[in-house]
């Protein structure tokens, strides 16, 4: 119990200075020595204590952001689930749906593909709602919008498969050379990228991704779940598995 409590005060002290003054303003400048010196004794005896209470303290801190970004996740539903203008794969009528943000330059994003094609085709019954999210620079909103050129000729999934299938760049030179390949329109195609739409799209998804505090590519979002990061194959089919548990 001592120990417990001794954690307790070790990881409010370490949050302090990110909650600001009021919770300085709690305590005494007496009572704030007198915590200090009992810590400070605690820690010279028993070392370990420090090291256990930034991992309370990161504990803290990780449940107040899963949090925060399930409620961000219900705020934006909508946002997420029924945009009509959103690339789809998989079932269009799946009972779970995986909304994937994912930047077509992204290594770990190249990576996710290989694991959700898996996904995929072992569950029949999963809807992915695809948001291109170009973290990575000028040459991803190129190729983010050389995908939603796509999708306006009915082949984003295919242009989709060919672009995490290239082991270099998506270089325009690259890009165009595989949307001749499954047959698009390349006049078409070049025009459309260049639609002030296109852009607009790309900027709702950026703005959604803020809302909902994401930082990186690729992020899932799996029923009320937040996933970061090219995770493994089983670890999709279990978040899966419980968004289907939570409609039950």
């Amino acid at each position: 119990m001592q120990r417990r409590l001794l954690l307790s005060a070790l990881a409010a002290t370490l949050a302090a200075p990110l909650a600001g003054p009021a919770l300085a303003q709690g305590f005494t400048d007496a009572q704030r020595a007198e915590i200090l010196a009992i810590l400070r004794d605690a820690l010279r005896r028993d070392p370990t204590l420090l090291r256990e209470g930034l991992a309370a303290l990161q504990a803290a801190e990780d449940f107040e952001r899963s949090a925060s970004q399930a409620n961000a996740i219900r705020a934006h539903e909508a946002a997420l689930l029924r945009n009509p203008a959103d690339p789809v794969r998989g079932n269009p009528r799946g009972d779970v749906t995986i909304v994937e943000f994912f930047d077509a330059r992204c290594p770990f994003c190249k990576r996710l593909a290989g694991e959700m094609a898996e996904l995929l085709k072992k569950d029949r019954n999963i809807r992915v709602v695809m948001k291109d999210l170009p973290v990575l620079g000028p040459a991803s909103v190129v190729a983010a919008r050389a995908l939603l050129a796509a999708q306006r000729q009915g082949k984003y999934n295919e242009f989709y498969d060919r672009l995490m299938a290239l082991r270099g760049e998506p270089t325009e030179a690259a890009m165009r050379a595989e949307a001749e390949r499954i047959g698009m329109d390349i006049s078409r195609w070049q025009r459309d990228m260049l639609d002030p739409a296109i852009q607009q799209r790309i900027d709702t998804n950026m703005e959604l991704a803020r809302a909902l505090r994401i930082e990186g590519t690729p992020a899932l979002i799996i029923g009320d779940a937040f996933i970061p990061g090219a995770v493994p194959l089983a670890d999709l089919e279990r978040a899966v598995a419980e968004a289907r548990r939570a409609r039950r």
